[in-house]
């Protein structure tokens, strides 16, 4: 499939249930809803890890935190590492980005006072950044409204979080009804859609790859009109949580920290976001109206593909990096182990090559972020490489099930650099104990902490995950069982680039990795 293009598409911070062809009872998007009832919409899909910058590096390579080790925004992510804009220059193409990676390079590259060292929000090497690179956001946002017109605050910030003051409905809705100062046609979403239109309209005689990363409906959750008010408080769902957040905070020690640091410090603080319950569920209303704005520009961008021929031709790919809570279990940031946090939406589109992919259909099957890399190298007829972790989820794409495919899903998370100090103990877990991993399947989910007490949780029984059975007698097997099977996972899953070769008289020989 090498003369075909490939369009990624990754929408940031946007939990899996929030479209409505899976049925979702107020966000919708209809555009979304098209590309899947064209391709294949993967039901349950996990990312590996947060935040951004770790998960899109798990994106990128197809390995797991443990693997590449980026394990938080700024922690370079090693150049030994190819990823997926490089595998594509090999094949010839010439991979343009708008938008944002979340990568920090490898300091070992540069000198100590390199201005890209200044930063974290780097670019992935082997992308050609077309537009927003995060060296000069927000500035390049501000310049194009300049040319439109539009008077630019002397504080960029402010576009991100100044709102219309005054607004009528805002003491009745809450907070975050008040839209922004800019029009819809204006707005960061907007911006990363005229730079993807140029692009689309002349790339060239080559065939491309173009990866478009939107920042919404990440916070702030700050929404244009009409789509602060396009969805009622009063339709979205009920929040998923314990009885009161002393209850909550019962459950575990780290989420207790959590609970505490997302209710007073932080992007996610009650100053910012209010708690009370008219605020939060116009939150969720703002939340989807974001949504809405991303599936109307996504709609955008295809129709441009069927008017100038080339969606027949192009693979194209929609996922997000990470969910996060939005009040459930009273966090509004990324919650610790939950899912709301790291289930994420999957579809992919492909044109029928020798053999025709399914259409309209959603796969069951535990898939992860890891695949993602795996399967495009698979569909482009390349070589799939050592390092990746995942798998091709190609077999699905056309109706079969890979061999020997996993039946969980798997998740890390690395805290260390959170400032997490367990109550009445000075200094705290030691900074490389401060980790935690997640083995999740249909009945159960295990996580399993470096140096603090371990969960269990029956989803059949309680399928929002208010009551840990970990020290239960009754689950003792159950969790001994888990803890197998985690600690199989991780054995089987150590970093590989170099496993598979062997040097000898007949030089370097290398083994091929098989499933069988």
């Amino acid at each position: 499939m090498k003369s075909k293009n490939f369009l990624f598409i990754t929408a940031d911070q946007w939990r899996a249930e929030c479209l409505s062809a899976l049925g979702h009872p107020t966000v919708k998007t209809p555009n979304l809803d098209a590309l899947a009832a064209d391709g294949v919409l993967f039901r349950n899909h996990f990312a590996q890890c947060i935040p951004c910058g770790p998960s899109r590096a798990s994106i990128f390579t197809g390995m797991y935190l443990q693997n590449h080790r980026s394990l938080e925004n700024g922690t370079p992510l090693d150049v030994r590492h190819t990823n997926i804009a490089l595998e594509f220059k090999k094949l010839g193409y010439d991979p343009a980005l708008v938008g944002y990676t979340d990568t920090t390079p490898d300091p070992r590259l540069y000198p100590p006072n390199d201005p890209k060292l200044k930063t974290y929000e780097g670019i992935l090497p082997g992308f050609n950044c077309l537009a927003m690179s995060s060296e000069n956001f927000p500035e390049s946002w501000a310049q194009w409204l300049r040319e439109r017109g539009y008077k630019v605050p002397e504080n960029l910030r402010d576009l991100y979080y100044k709102s219309v003051e005054g607004y009528p409905g805002v003491e009745e809705r809450g907070k975050t009804y008040a839209p922004a100062p800019y029009s819809k046609e204006e707005s960061e979403t907007a911006f990363v859609t005229d730079k993807v239109d140029k692009f689309l309209r002349n790339p060239g005689t080559r065939p491309w790859f173009l990866h478009i990363s939107y920042l919404k409906p990440h916070r702030p959750y700050l929404a244009p009109e009409p789509y602060n008010r396009l969805y009622h408080p009063d339709d979205v769902p009920d929040f998923k949580r314990a009885s009161s957040s002393e209850e909550e905070a019962n459950q575990h020690p780290f989420l207790a920290f959590q609970l505490e640091k997302n209710l007073n410090s932080g992007y996610y603080s009650a100053s910012i976001y209010p708690r009370d319950e008219k605020s939060m569920r116009q939150l969720r209303a703002t939340y989807y109206g974001l949504m809405t704005e991303i599936d109307e520009n996504i709609g955008r961008i295809i129709n441009l593909l069927k008017e100038t021929g080339q969606y027949k031709n192009t693979v194209i790919v929609f996922t997000s990096d990470h969910g996060v809570q939005l009040g459930d279990h009273y966090l509004l940031g990324q919650g610790p182990y939950f899912d709301q946090t790291f289930r994420v939406p999957l579809i992919i589109l492909a044109p029928d090559g020798k053999r025709q992919q399914l259409r309209g259909c959603v796969i069951d099957a535990f898939t992860e972020s890891i695949d993602i890399f795996p399967t495009i190298m698979d569909m482009f007829g390349a070589d799939i490489p050592i390092q990746c972790d995942g798998r091709s989820l190609v077999p699905f794409l056309i109706g079969e099930t890979p061999e020997k495919f996993r039946t969980e899903a798997h998740w890390e998370v690395d805290f260390r650099y959170s400032g997490y100090l367990p109550p009445g103990k000075e200094p705290g877990i030691d900074f490389d104990e401060c980790s935690l991993n997640v083995i999740r399947d249909e009945h159960y989910k295990y996580v399993h902490f470096a140096a603090m007490p371990q969960l269990l949780f029956d989803l059949k029984k309680d399928p929002e995950e208010l009551h840990n059975l970990a020290e239960d007698p009754a689950y003792t097997t159950i969790v001994l069982k888990y803890a197998q099977k985690m600690l199989s996972w991780r054995m089987a899953n150590d970093e590989r680039t170099l496993t598979y070769m062997l040097v000898g008289p007949k030089g370097v020989v290398k083994r091929p990795r098989s499933y069988k």
